[in-house]
């Protein structure tokens, strides 16, 4: 019989907050034997929005983008290694777009029982709040969300993890 978590699905996109919540996932993972992968979007549907607004220029969009390629390549990574630290498999994954189709297109295709998310950032206005990606996908999602708090007890955990 399967446990109730078999497939887990961390984002993770460079923030403190998102790299915790990888090292939770990482624990789950390990204790309930379930499938881990890492995804990291690259929001391309931002730097559109910046070039037809005129903040940015096409030659500075493509620039950037570049950018943020390399750190999706670098954090997931970052969170491959911590895995193997623990002797855990994980499968990465890279997308371009807007952030809450992405990770709500990934729990569909994937079968995901469970999203990980790092604790949300503070909503400074109401167009702040309009505009978290992150929040939007995990209020329209399927499966159920775990927003990850408190780092130092999960450093702790993950650091104690055999």
């Amino acid at each position: 019989m399967a446990g109730p978590i078999r497939n887990i699905l961390v984002y993770v996109d460079g923030s403190e907050e998102s790299l915790t919540a990888a090292q939770y996932s990482i624990c789950l993972a390990q204790t309930y034997k379930a499938h881990l992968t890492a995804l990291y979007v690259i929001n391309t549907r931002a730097l559109n929005d910046l070039v037809r607004s005129h903040i940015f220029l096409k030659s500075e969009q493509m620039e950037y983008e570049r950018d943020l390629k390399e750190d999706a390549e670098r954090y997931l990574n970052h969170v491959r290694n911590l895995a193997r630290q623990k002797g855990l498999v994980i499968d990465l994954e890279k997308a371009d777009g807007a952030v809450n189709t992405a990770i709500k297109r990934y729990c569909k295709e994937l079968e995901i029982d469970l999203l990980v998310i790092g604790e949300l950032s503070r909503i400074q206005s109401r167009r702040d709040e309009f505009y978290n990606e992150v929040e939007r996908a995990m209020r329209s999602v399927t499966c159920s969300v775990l927003i990850v708090k408190d780092d130092d007890r999960v450093w702790s955990m993950f650091e104690n993890l055999s």
